[in-house]
């Protein structure tokens, strides 16, 4: 009885203490809200470090199978799209990369040197 009430009150604990321990919401925004340009970061899996790539900027150019971007500092950066990129948001319909048009504003991921496998469409314009 004494262990039940033991793990009811530990598992009650991690319940409600679970949100103190991410990342203030204001950290968040701060790196990674509408100010954010590019960025890179590590993530640990069970099969090692993997290393990702986030781009936003404004499409300057659309080719078969990658895109310019046009980003807040002025850098152009070129991106390779995979063959099942994934468009998603306003102005991503059908979500494939047949949907990215020029002047969109966009969030690109991806592994660090790989093509991009999702697109995130924020809007029109810079």
């Amino acid at each position: 009885m004494l262990l039940a009430v033991a793990l009811v009150a530990l598992n009650t604990f991690f319940w409600v203490a679970q949100g103190g321990f991410a990342l203030p919401a204001s950290l968040i925004d701060q790196f990674f809200g509408g100010r954010m340009i590019r960025a890179e970061v590590l993530v640990q899996t069970p099969t090692g470090v993997a290393d990702y790539r986030i781009d936003r900027g404004v499409i300057v150019t659309v080719t078969p199978g990658s895109i310019v971007l046009r980003e807040k500092n002025g850098d152009m950066v070129p991106i390779q799209l995979a063959p099942a990129a994934t468009v998603t948001g306003p102005g991503g319909r059908g979500g494939q990369a047949a949907a990215l048009r020029r002047g969109m504003r966009v969030i690109v991921f991806r592994l660090a040197n790989a093509p991009a496998d999702s697109i995130q469409v924020e809007g029109f314009g810079g």
